[in-house]
């Protein structure tokens, strides 16, 4: 799948997306039992617009639901507006995807002093007075990517190679969990060598292509990518390919999207992606149980799994793809 298509495909997703949430709030909200507020960091980036198609999917099978889904437009500030528009209209429970830990820690704050419980949701905050935190176990991706990462530059006590790490956004805690997660296994070997030193894509695939762009300019061995997600790891493929040099270099990201990340090791562009699922769904359903009366644990951490040409085929298929 080149660049161009990608991009669209999520343009074209969000606009779908902002539409039916819209729908969502519309002339029946009178009839609903629970009003639920969603605060979303960006619809625009392909992991997130499937986010929002998953939580969307599961509020069609509660007709008791109001949900209300908002856009920060990936920025802080913007957020932050959201979250206090959703305290204003008193939801009964609000559901929020940080951009930054720490910039949504205040306002989610509020939240909670106001009574409304709060589901926190892929990204923590800097406060642990939240009702719920659903997400991947950011660290134990990270584990699995530095294992498969020696696995691929010799096995273990044997790796040796140059590595560049293009990080998601450096406020984000599940950067910094898929940066130490994967240095556990990777510093252990004195023949692996890292050629950036906390490069930002932030999440972006045309930010991770300007970072590989400069990096093989650079140096003329890099031996492994790791990008925190595929975006960015397919932004550094699309560097690497554009100087006739992605045959000799290894690619590892994050998000596993079936016709994304998976797609990617499929036709050969991505040597593997782990699995980071959306917690939208299962972030509804445990705001509805709470509102429901019933107890909810304190975190609930989503399962994982490895994608290489060896089972991508296969879930291809078993997602109709």
């Amino acid at each position: 799948m080149k660049r161009r298509e990608l991009l669209k495909l999520a343009g074209l997703t969000a606009a779908l997306l902002t539409t039916t949430a819209m729908l969502a709030g519309g002339a029946h909200a009178q009839d609903k039992k629970w009003k639920i507020g969603f605060s979303q960091v960006t619809t625009i980036e392909p992991w997130r617009a499937q986010f929002n198609k998953d939580i969307l999917a599961e509020a069609a099978k509660h007709p008791e639901v109001e949900l209300i889904i908002t856009d920060g437009e990936d920025k802080t500030e913007k957020q932050v507006a959201d979250v206090e528009n959703l305290i204003r209209q008193e939801v009964d429970a609000l559901l929020v995807s940080p951009k930054e830990s720490a910039g949504l820690t205040g306002v989610v704050q509020q939240a909670i002093d106001a009574k409304i419980p709060v589901f926190v949701l892929d990204r923590n905050v800097e406060t642990n007075d939240y009702t719920q935190f659903v997400g991947g176990d950011n660290k134990l991706i990270g584990r699995a990517a530095g294992e498969y990462a020696v696995e691929l530059l010799g096995g273990k006590g044997k790796a040796a190679g140059n590595v560049v790490e293009i990080w998601g956004g450096m406020g984000t805690q599940p950067a910094h969990d898929r940066h130490d997660g994967f240095h556990e296994f990777t510093d252990k070997e004195p023949g692996i060598k890292y050629l950036l030193d906390q490069q930002s894509g932030d999440w972006k695939q045309d930010q991770a292509y300007n970072i590989m762009a400069t990096a093989l300019r650079n140096n003329e061995k890099i031996d492994l990518v790791y990008g925190h997600n595929d975006p960015m790891a397919y932004g550094a493929y699309l560097a690497a390919k554009d100087v006739g040099r992605e045959k000799d270099i290894k690619f590892i990201g994050i998000d596993g999207l079936p016709n994304e990340g998976v797609q990617l090791v499929a036709n050969g562009e991505l040597t593997a992606t782990f699995t980071y699922v959306t917690p939208g769904a299962e972030g509804l359903r445990q705001a509805i149980k709470f509102l429901n009366g019933e107890k909810v644990e304190k975190t609930i951490t989503l399962p994982t799994q490895k994608i290489t040409k060896e089972n991508a085929a296969q879930i291809l298929k078993d997602n109709g793809l």
